[in-house]
């Protein structure tokens, strides 16, 4: 679980001579085969807090690329898993702002703060509330705030309180939520077992502007259907893994939407709004495996429209065409093959094969045992698409995925 930090701790790491410590300590190694070596003379100079001086440098480190304020950041390694990427926590106070200007918003489990940093900086945020009920982490979060990443970068007002998320203590135009996935069992999805409970925030804060972001294998379709949730479901994807699936209740339209974003730009969004009938089911040049957002959102449809493209199946993700979109990754066709291994083996000699990239989609086959069985001789790198066409298994062997520009 890692190391448990005290509000001493906090206290000492916001001083001077903590800051100190953690310009030092950022010189070692720290990794696992050194610490027994370096912790000596870490422990002459910081004594009792040499841990949490080390803790902070580690989980620093894991923070570069998911957080912008990795280089000052103070949180522990479980708030640091449970905090939003910043280019997440951005989009979607973009969103507010350009959904309710002016708006005061309320993190009403605010953690570290890494929700709060991205609405501070964002142009339409009037102001901003963090609240939550774990000291340790509001200090954290009081740093975060104050430790700009670039002095003088704006900075709506600010305030942190301690509070129950399930007692509402602001009347702000807009409040953000991230239950706890995690119990003592650990990562839940069951939407009782979250915390607080899900059901129980969507009712506290009935018919308020409530935004809360869960697991992406949320069964959002059993929260309509079973308890009545009328707002959007938003499944955001960051550099192609899926990150969230954000409720945003008293948001009828779209019901669905899929937020794709990508660290070199090119983010795009695609939502149950937009059409949806395509052409008849077969096979192009190219197939093209959209992102696991768009999958969840249940937009493959939508988005195959948008591009031209179509499905190999109509109940397959898989989805192929002529074309290969803007920044999505395709493989040209080479053969259309049968799934026994006995082909397999025979295709893929023919072609030289010897490196395979196996991607699987509505088969229960393993791709590392399959792959070790193939036994592979050639030279020649390929990709092995396997799905089920009606109800016959098929394979495309196709050259390796290019990204197109």
């Amino acid at each position: 679980m890692g190391y448990e930090f005290s509000i001493d701790d906090v206290a000492f790491l916001r001083s001077r001579y903590g800051e100190k410590a953690l310009q030092v300590a950022a010189e070692f190694t720290l990794s696992p085969e050194t610490l027994l070596r370096e912790m000596p003379e870490l422990r002459a100079r910081y004594g009792d807090r040499t841990a949490a001086v080390i803790e902070a440098v580690r989980v620093r480190r894991k923070a570069v690329g998911k957080l912008d304020a990795a280089a000052t950041l103070l949180a522990s390694d479980v708030a640091l898993q449970q905090a939003t990427a910043s280019a997440v926590a951005r989009h979607r106070a973009a969103d507010i702002a350009a959904r309710t200007p002016g708006a005061v918003v309320h993190d009403v489990t605010c953690s570290i703060g890494s929700e709060l940093m991205a609405l501070t900086e964002t142009e339409g945020i009037a102001g901003t509330i963090g609240s939550d009920l774990d000291p340790v982490r509001l200090a954290m979060a009081d740093h975060n705030l104050t430790t700009a990443p670039e002095p003088g970068a704006r900075r709506a007002p600010w305030l942190l309180a301690r509070a129950d998320a399930l007692a509402p203590v602001s009347t702000a135009d807009v409040v953000i939520a991230d239950p706890a996935r995690r119990n003592a069992r650990g990562r839940t999805f069951k939407l009782d077992e979250l915390d607080p409970p899900l059901l129980e925030l969507l009712s506290v804060y009935a018919g308020r502007q409530l935004v809360v972001k869960c697991a992406p294998g949320l069964d959002y379709r059993l929260l309509r259907d079973r308890f009545g949730f009328e707002g959007q479901v938003q499944l955001v994807s960051l550099d192609g893994g899926v990150r969230e699936a954000c409720l945003w209740a008293e948001v009828d339209r779209p019901a669905r939407r899929a937020t794709v974003l990508r660290t070199g730009g090119a983010d795009y969004e695609v939502t149950s709004d937009e059409d949806d009938e395509l052409d008849e089911p077969g096979v192009g040049e190219w197939i093209v495996d959209p992102d696991g957002a768009v999958v969840r959102a249940g937009l493959v449809r939508h988005y195959a429209r948008r591009h031209g493209l179509r499905q190999l199946d109509p109940q397959i993700a898989y989805l192929t065409g002529d074309t290969v979109p803007a920044g999505e990754r395709g493989f040209r066709v080479l053969d259309r093959l049968g799934v026994t291994e006995k082909v397999l083996r025979g295709a893929l000699a023919a072609h030289d094969c010897g490196s395979l990239e196996i991607l699987v989609r509505g088969l229960d086959i393993d791709p590392d045992r399959l792959r070790k069985r193939l036994k592979l001789k050639g030279s020649r790198p390929l990709t092995l698409i396997m799905t089920r066409i009606g109800r016959a298994g098929t394979a495309f062997l196709c050259e390796p995925g290019v990204r197109a520009p």
